[in-house]
């Protein structure tokens, strides 16, 4: 439980605005590898939560304070593309080689990226004149984006790099933990087996 615990941590600090470029951000891994490493149960309630928890708290302690409601409905998508991600983390084990894993997480920011900006352009929450109802409008949703902005191919960027490098960084903390468990285990066991003698004599 404590490693889980510890990347949450580490996902929730990289959330805070300004700490981190547009879009650069661990929770597309970190929803990956919670699918794949995390038990079941765990893996669904715990990565939503601290999700919710850090979105009140950064809205209400940053954007609130701004004049700028957070607070949209199309943000329910968001959480429903972590689902996905998720879901397909659970796709894999942990026995997955970490080319895999690194495979894996690259796929979940791709599904975010693409299923986000493709709800942008369909709802339009901002009424974007670009996002035009057709393929052209649908393209700029995905490469160009809105006027007074950065393109949204850089937010790619950003998001393909971050899922990546912070899927290989959970990745192989939890193939570290699990592998100084069994070291552990054998220590004890050492322990127990030399405690044995001496109480037989007792």
């Amino acid at each position: 439980m404590a490693m889980p615990i510890a990347l949450m941590i580490v996902f929730a600090l990289t959330r805070w605005p300004g700490l981190m470029p547009p879009n650069f951000s661990a929770a597309y891994a970190l929803a990956f590898c919670a699918g794949v490493y995390f038990p079941r149960r765990l893996a669904w309630w715990l990565p939503l939560a601290t999700l919710a928890v850090t979105d009140l708290i950064i809205n209400s302690y940053y954007y609130f304070a701004q004049g700028i409601n957070a607070f949209q409905l199309y943000q329910l998508v968001n959480y429903g593309v972590y689902a996905i991600i998720i879901w397909l983390g659970q796709r894999f084990n942990d026995r997955s080689s970490w080319l895999s894993l690194l495979s894996g997480g690259l796929l979940g920011a791709v599904l975010f990226y693409f299923i986000t900006n493709t709800t942008a352009w369909l709802f339009n929450p901002f009424n974007n004149p670009e996002y035009t109802k057709d393929f052209a409008g649908w393209l700029i949703a995905l490469t160009k984006g809105t006027a007074g902005w950065p393109q949204t191919w850089e937010f790619f960027r950003n998001t393909l790099f971050s899922g990546g490098l912070f899927t290989g960084l959970f990745a192989g903390a939890m193939k570290l933990s699990e592998a100084a468990e069994p070291c552990e285990d054998t220590e004890e066991e050492a322990e127990t087996d030399e405690a044995s003698p001496e109480e037989s004599k007792a």
